[in-house]
């Protein structure tokens, strides 16, 4: 069976931009453009109205900013798009606010066309992270030293330990159930239970929280 294509919202200020993004994915049979916001007030209000798979959001807008448009269609839809912030410049404290705030990932302005086509189908329809190695060294960048252990850390398992670890590496459940020598279904069972003890809306975000919480270093 065809899957239906993925639909997206295209969030920034630059009318350009935007044009050139929609130029861009259009092209694509399995991508289809569903609508246009030039603020993050605006990005709420589209995404509410035309339900997308996949949201692509300015980090950097006037009045309601990206990361305050993420956290409010996460918050207020039952089944929220995966948001992608995109950003000039990869280690931008607004980006890692994003992540914190539940974006699936971020990209670069520079990207070129096949990157961000591949982005969109990944953050829709893959069980891993985007750009794991970027998503790890921001999240280092901006861990807190020595930080006092959360309560979720103390409440995992041995074996999900070992999943959210193989998570932050950009592993899929796939590769994760052959590193670790058991069945699929069972490494999904344990991402579940990481995103629930963790608080996490997916990957990412878990990821994003090992290591403020300092986990990640064994903490």
């Amino acid at each position: 069976m065809t899957r239906p294509p993925i639909r997206i919202v295209l969030a920034d200020d630059e009318r350009m931009v935007r044009t050139a993004l929609r130029a861009i994915l259009s092209a694509e049979p399995d991508l289809e453009v569903a609508g246009e916001a030039a603020t993050g007030a605006e990005a709420v209000s589209v995404v509410r109205e035309t339900l997308p798979d996949v949201v692509l959001m300015d980090v950097r807008m006037p009045g309601t900013d990206g990361i305050r448009a993420t956290e409010q269609i996460l918050a207020t839809l039952a089944e929220p798009p995966r948001v992608v912030v995109v950003t000039t410049f990869e280690n931008d404290s607004h980006v890692y606010d994003a992540l914190r705030a539940g974006a699936a990932g971020f990209l670069l302005k520079r990207a070129d066309a096949d990157t961000l086509v591949q982005a969109v189908r990944l953050v829709a329809h893959s069980d891993t992270l985007l750009f794991p190695s970027a998503v790890r060294e921001l999240a280092a960048e901006h861990a807190r030293a020595n930080p006092a252990p959360p309560p979720w850390a103390a409440r995992l398992t041995g074996r999900e330990g070992e999943v959210l670890r193989l998570m932050a590496t950009g592993l899929t459940n796939a590769e994760i159930a052959r590193h670790m020598r058991v069945g699929p279904a069972t490494v999904k069972t344990h991402v579940a239970s990481v995103l629930a003890k963790t608080g996490s809306r997916d990957r990412t975000q878990a990821v994003i929280r090992a290591y403020e919480a300092g986990f990640m270093n064994g903490g």
